[in-house]
């Protein structure tokens, strides 16, 4: 069975950080592009940052550049999206989502369930 798996969500405070995890099984991520996106309530899905198949390289939404790192860890077939100085605007559930093709694409053939992040004091 193919799946991802998100995890490591929580409640944080202002100026926290959280590392989430998106853990594949039934296919390597070594041969996919992984994305990491969020819905908050009532607002449509955005996406938060990529990490390509091969080159590693990583593109990141303006309202994560400098906060958020994504890396991916191919003996363990997880990425991880690391998140730091988190603000009250970054609570969303936070999905992941991996593409046999180029994070330019945007388009993935695969998705977890999501985790929650709750931003707040």
């Amino acid at each position: 069975q193919l799946q991802l798996v998100e995890s490591g969500g929580g409640l944080v405070q202002p100026g926290g950080s959280l590392r989430l995890s998106c853990a594949a099984s039934g296919f390597r991520l070594d041969y996919y592009a992984v994305g990491w996106f969020r819905q908050a309530p009532g607002k449509e899905r955005e996406g938060v940052s990529c990490i390509s198949s091969t080159s590693g390289e990583a593109n990141y939404a303006d309202s994560v550049k400098g906060r958020f790192t994504i890396s991916k860890d191919n003996a363990k077939n997880t990425v991880y999206l690391q998140m730091n100085s988190l603000e009250p605007e970054d609570t969303a559930v936070y999905y992941c989502a991996a593409a046999g093709r180029p994070c330019e694409d945007n388009d993935f053939d695969y998705w977890g369930r999501g985790t929650q992040v709750t931003v707040s004091s």
